[in-house]
């Protein structure tokens, strides 16, 4: 939205992200399918790879994330939500989940979720 200045967005996939890039990073968005009950792995393997180097220096380091899964997504959620406290990050809006196919009004939910971390940095 053009009323959200000076905050740059790199996009990373989780396969590729590293800790330098959340130790550089003011805010993250995670996104993931919900794989078998669980997150995706490579979200899992991102977490692994920055889970002790990013843990002292990224307490409160404010995030937002989604969930999409055919029919349940309790596991990611519970997941993300262990690995992220365990990390000391800061969840500054509600998480998007998604279940089934994927409509506009969802769409819209992740849209707004994107806009409110990124708010959430202009400060």
């Amino acid at each position: 939205t053009e009323d959200i200045e000076g905050v740059r967005v790199v996009r990373r996939a989780a396969l590729s992200a590293t800790a330098s890039d959340v130790l550089a990073a003011d805010g993250c968005l995670l996104g993931t399918p919900a794989n078998l009950g669980y997150m995706s792995g490579a979200l899992k393997h991102f977490f692994d790879q920055v889970y002790y180097p990013c843990l002292d220096t990224t307490k409160g380091r404010p995030f937002g994330y989604w969930v999409h899964g055919g029919n349940d997504v309790t596991g990611a959620v519970r997941g993300i939500e262990t690995i992220t406290t365990g990390l000391g990050w800061r969840r500054t809006a509600d998480a998007v989940t998604v279940t089934g196919e994927p409509g506009k009004a969802d769409t819209e939910a992740c849209w707004e979720l994107g806009a409110t971390v990124a708010a959430g940095l202009m400060d």
